[in-house]
């Protein structure tokens, strides 16, 4: 794994430096607080080995020097069948208190917009789930 150390934290922005590494674009680092790891996600080179991150949690505690790891994969979350009616975080960790899916799929949160031959032109009614709406003013 490549390992980088904090520079700077300004809010939820963290500045990571790397010896000999340079992380992708959208790709995730780990730093780990009291046991938790915290994931930022690589927004911006800044030079010299030096990128700027953004914090997909909480930046209390933090602090300059501590160690940061490269995962080498952008953030991704479960997919599919099993995710069906849940709720999760923007790393993928499910916030409904039930247990994480056991899907094996995942897909990135950043990817391209599917093609517009992809896309259904077919006028249909959005089910919203809340039957007043749908009955009083449903979406088309």
């Amino acid at each position: 794994m490549k390992q980088g150390t904090i520079t700077q934290i300004i809010g939820p922005v963290v500045d990571v430096r790397f010896e000999d590494h340079l992380p992708e674009i959208y790709h995730s680092l780990e730093v780990k607080l009291d046991g938790q790891p915290i994931i930022l996600e690589v927004q911006q080179h800044l030079g010299g080995n030096a990128v700027r991150t953004v914090s997909m949690a909480s930046t209390d505690g933090l602090s300059r020097g501590l160690a940061v790891i490269d995962r080498g994969v952008p953030i991704s979350v479960p997919v599919g069948e099993a995710t069906l009616g849940r709720m999760f975080n923007v790393v993928g960790d499910p916030i409904d208190g039930q247990a994480a899916p056991q899907s094996k799929e995942r897909a990135p949160i950043h990817h391209p917009a599917p093609a517009f031959t992809d896309q259904s032109t077919n006028t249909e009614i959005l089910e919203t789930g809340i039957k007043v709406i749908d009955l009083i003013a449903p979406i088309i």
